[in-house]
């Protein structure tokens, strides 16, 4: 499917639930917090953190399970951080090679809600640092998505114009910030956390894998 408008210039990823299946990884280490307390987190709970960043989730967390934030800001990055020392990075498979297919020729980067030492492993992990020129997590801006501030820098540090751009997303409140930092925006669903509703007629483009999309390139025309 070939995006709709003119030619892109960079094309700027999410990193949870686009490029690795982590979002999985997520829910399992925010439920194994949850339990080591004695408490039980719901769909709902998890529902609420999903695109935020650091300090947005860690607030519902802390709200939802009368925990200290400090706490469960420890507790969750230094699991996950584990998860990618010691295991392989949950793929979906075809993600990567796909991103590098839409890659070339383009300026690229990572904008992703993780904490920056949560996104720095799985990074390492995907073996992406080849693929991306700028990694920016929203925990550097003053707000998370829907904020647009985390697209914005990543589209500052590449020195292009949003208008310019694509962000590639799974999420409402990653639609949400992408379309308000002046991006055309993709949304590809996460089979195993789909987006909130609202979110498919919010994108620019849906489709059900990365591989099914095109984007123009210098010297086509508008569709």
């Amino acid at each position: 499917m070939l995006l709709p408008g003119g030619p892109v210039d960079a094309v700027v990823f999410d990193l949870d639930g686009v490029l690795a299946d982590s979002e999985v990884w997520w829910r399992e280490v925010r439920d194994e917090v949850a339990a080591a307390h004695g408490r039980v987190l719901g769909p709902v709970d998890h529902a609420a953190c999903v695109g935020l960043n650091t300090a947005g989730w860690v607030a519902v967390l802390a709200d939802r399970l009368g925990l200290p934030g400090p706490q469960l800001q420890e507790a969750v990055v230094g699991r996950l951080v584990e998860r990618y020392r010691v295991r392989p990075a949950p793929s979906i498979p075809g993600a990567v090679e796909a991103a590098r297919r839409l890659a070339t020729g383009r300026r690229t980067a990572i904008a992703s809600g993780a904490h920056p030492s949560v996104l720095a492993a799985a990074v390492a992990s995907l073996e992406l640092g080849g693929l991306v020129e700028v990694v920016v997590s929203a925990d550097e801006v003053p707000a998370g998505k829907p904020a647009p501030d985390v697209y914005r820098l990543a589209c500052r540090l590449l020195t292009v114009e949003p208008s310019r751009a694509v962000a590639i997303e799974d999420s409402l409140n990653g639609v949400l910030a992408a379309h308000a930092a002046g991006m055309r925006v993709v949304l590809v669903p996460n089979q195993h956390v789909p987006p909130a509703p609202g979110a498919r007629e919010a994108a620019d483009v849906v489709v059900d894998h990365l591989s099914e999309l095109a984007v123009p390139v210098a010297g086509e025309g508008r569709t």
